[in-house]
């Protein structure tokens, strides 16, 4: 059974919410960081993405950065705009974008349900930014990276959860410049967290991260690291849970630098065997259906239809991302792992299918294939087969904000 516990977050003041809130780190590169947080001495991207306060030649993944990093995160606290809790709490995280609404509980969960698989996973991490979160974590003492993870619904847990927005105040609510609504509750009464926690304690047996394997991974690694040095609050790490019917997977989309010697005419030939391919023109294709793709290069977007033949119906042979990595970028692409392949790149489907032609269109990339997404239960499905899925298969909108609970393991300010 999942194990979760309230913890003293670190917060900002209600008047700088707004300001310290922040997009997650891994959505932004450094340049996008830098032009979001300019003007805004606030803003939690100069703790999550330190680099943009360091000159530009500065290897983003230096010792300078994560002493940066922290030397922010300690004026931050120094200067009153972040305070701690005086007591361990839970709070209540409620985001609405384009008039849906979800709401999860924002909480510690723990590291040894992580590592005997109680918490679920559907991906591998890649090393590169394991070593980012974790060098971060280590030199800041701050897990500043929340863990998005879902869970099968308790109609008791969501009964609470609704009557305690309904009769408390939030702490925060705000709605930030790209229209997502971000309001927060928090619980502090000892019966309702001891309620919580019993709760999960019995109704819920496993948890299943959704979004933020790499923060996952790192807190772990931090934790076992720490050896002997390990606190109690390292023994947990950030997580927002949610119940499954509130959450909505978008498309998770693929760019890639270049066609492995083939032309577009040769590569459509040689797909041809696998897909129904057809013209649409230049106007965007989003599929519509499970084993739909649409492939762009030099500007125009075609249609691709798997066969039959192409796909079993296994909870990792029936993907669409796996269709796509058999069929087209091992088979054809000379692409066999996702995870470490520098001519792949991924791109969230809330960025729309205008950045996959951008991206091409800009010569930066040759191809780009958009894709159907998963289902909630084929993410469950698949985690509780013990399988992985293919790299970067699911995306999830709207996104947590950085800045507004940060769960600390060593460092008081």
């Amino acid at each position: 059974m999942a194990i979760i516990v309230p913890f003293k977050a670190l917060r900002p003041q209600a008047q700088f919410a707004k300001q310290v809130a922040s997009r997650p780190y891994d959505v932004l590169n450094s340049t996008e960081a830098k032009q979001e947080a300019q003007g805004n001495p606030y803003s939690f991207l100069h703790i999550t993405k330190s680099e943009i306060d360091l000159p530009e030649e500065m290897d983003h993944y230096a010792a300078e950065v994560y002493e940066k990093a922290k030397e922010n995160l300690n004026a931050f606290i120094q200067r009153d705009v972040l305070f701690r809790e005086n007591k361990a709490c839970y709070y209540i995280y409620q985001l609405i974008m384009d008039g849906r609404s979800q709401t999860g509980l924002v909480c510690g969960s723990a590291v040894k349900d992580y590592e005997n698989d109680v918490i679920k996973k559907h991906e591998f991490t890649r090393p590169e930014k394991e070593n980012d979160r974790i060098n971060h974590i280590k030199i800041t003492g701050a897990q500043t990276g929340n863990v998005f993870l879902a869970y099968r619904d308790v109609e008791e847990m969501n009964t609470l959860i609704s009557n305690w927005k309904k009769e408390k105040s939030p702490i925060y609510d705000f709605t930030a410049d790209d229209g997502i609504q971000h309001t927060i509750w928090i619980v502090n009464d000892d019966a309702a967290i001891k309620t919580i926690s019993t709760i999960f304690k019995k109704q819920v047996p496993q948890t299943y991260i959704a979004d933020g394997h790499h923060r996952a991974a790192s807190a772990a690694k931090v934790k076992n690291a720490l050896g002997d040095e390990a606190t109690a609050e390292s023994m947990y790490f950030l997580t927002t849970l949610f119940p499954a019917s509130e959450l909505k997977i978008i498309d998770y989309n693929r760019v890639v630098k270049d066609l492995n010697g083939l032309t577009v005419t040769g590569l459509l030939e040689l797909l041809s065997a696998d897909f129904n391919c057809s013209l649409v023109g230049i106007e965007p294709f989003k599929p519509g259906k499970p084993h739909e793709f649409g492939m762009y290069a030099e500007g125009n977007w075609y249609r691709l239809e798997a066969k039959e033949g192409t796909f079993t119906t296994d909870p990792i042979g029936v993907l669409d991302v796996t269709i796509l990595s058999n069929n087209i970028l091992s088979k054809h692409l000379n692409i066999h792992d996702q995870r470490t392949d520098k001519r792949i790149d991924f791109v969230g489907g809330i960025r729309g299918l205008g950045e996959l032609q951008k991206r091409v269109d800009s010569g930066d990339m040759q191809v780009a294939f958009s894709l159907y997404p998963v289902t909630m239960e084929q993410l469950f499905a698949i985690a509780d087969s013990g399988n992985i899925m293919p790299p970067k298969s699911t995306w999830f909108e709207p996104k947590l904000r950085d800045g507004l609970l940060t769960h600390l393991i060593y460092n008081e300010g």
